[in-house]
């Protein structure tokens, strides 16, 4: 700030330093005017123009120090009051822009809500023909009509059950209920949503969990798991997929593990990255790009760890690590 004050005052200072000198050159050309008085004089002058700049640098900058050091947010109490004209010109634009940003994130917010809250209920009155419509599907005697209805039926249903978590997903502090649940009773019902896919695809589906208690909440972690066993399917073919769950380390660890086309090495650290597909497959279009990305936001929510292990051609691993009982403070005290 010391820099900017001397530049700011830099023609001032040149300007009396210029003055000085020429009363020195002058006392020194001029022989009727003594020499050391003059030099006296000028030095009593610049050991006040130096008390007086120092004043003066600590009440001009107290403002624009303030300014310098504001967050740039639209709380305004941070910023000191303007005493000099020039700081109340600045400070009444400030506010005016501040007022402006104010009310267009309020209007923005509000839009924001609205169109949240109709696509919400949107979604919510599409289930009810899409319930219907299964119940159609269930009727139909070609078993091969059937299965096929059935897979696209599927597929709409998982895209709006994302659709609708991802809209949540912004608020999901005030959704989340902790408890204990078992395992086993979160992981059947997914299994039983894909399993007119799995059986069209020859997929089987061993379970073997050796730890079933979890501290979690229901809905969101069965979303996590709903998106990872969709992956698993989709990319998977007459083979078999593993879930696991074990302990390591104080925590319980749940493994999903596919031998599906598995993921390119250098995917790898862009696949939860929202709208990423792939690099090796781009021109898939069935691919959105937000399964894994919605479930790694909703397990850094839940404070789970997603890792993932995968050998192109051989198949992915994706690992779930639990927090341990005592982590679960920091959601409890949101």
């Amino acid at each position: 700030m010391i820099q900017k004050f001397v530049t700011e005052r830099r023609s001032w200072i040149i300007f009396y330093v210029f003055i000085h000198l020429l009363m020195v050159f002058v006392a020194f050309l001029d022989s009727a005017i003594p020499l050391k008085p003059i030099l006296y004089i000028v030095f009593l002058s610049i050991l006040l123009f130096s008390i007086f700049l120092f004043i003066r640098y600590q009440k001009e900058t107290r403002f624009f120090k303030g300014i310098d050091e504001w967050e740039n947010n639209l709380d305004l109490s941070q910023i000191p009051q303007a005493e000099s004209p020039f700081e109340e010109m600045i400070e009444k634009s400030v506010y005016k822009q501040t007022e402006l940003l104010r009310n267009q994130f309020n209007h923005h917010q509000l839009s924001l809500e609205d169109e949240k809250d109709q696509l919400l209920a949107w979604i919510h009155e599409v289930k009810t023909p899409l319930t219907a419509m299964h119940l159609i599907i269930d009727r139909i005697p070609d078993e091969k009509t059937k299965a096929s209805l059935t897979h696209e039926w599927l597929r709409v249903h998982l895209l709006l059950d994302q659709q609708l978590h991802q809209k949540r997903l912004y608020f999901i502090e005030n959704d989340l209920f902790i408890e204990k649940l078992d395992l086993h009773t979160l992981v059947i019902p997914e299994i039983k949503t894909l399993q007119s896919w799995c059986i069209q695809k020859g997929i089987g589906i061993d379970i073997n969990l050796q730890e079933r208690e979890i501290l979690t909440d229901a809905k969101w972690f069965a979303f996590i798991l709903r998106q990872l066993l969709t992956n698993a399917v989709k990319y998977s073919n007459q083979s078999d997929i593993y879930i696991r769950s074990l302990k390591k380390d104080d925590h319980m660890v749940i493994e999903i593990q596919d031998c599906g086309r598995g993921i390119d090495p250098r995917d790898m650290t862009r696949i939860f990255e929202k709208g990423f597909t792939s690099t090796s497959t781009h021109q898939d279009h069935s691919a959105t790009g937000m399964g894994l990305y919605l479930a790694k936001k909703a397990a850094d929510s839940l404070l789970i760890q997603i890792s993932v292990q995968s050998t192109p051609g051989e198949g992915s691993t994706f690992m779930l690590t639990l927090p341990n009982r005592n982590e679960f403070v920091k959601i409890t005290g949101m």
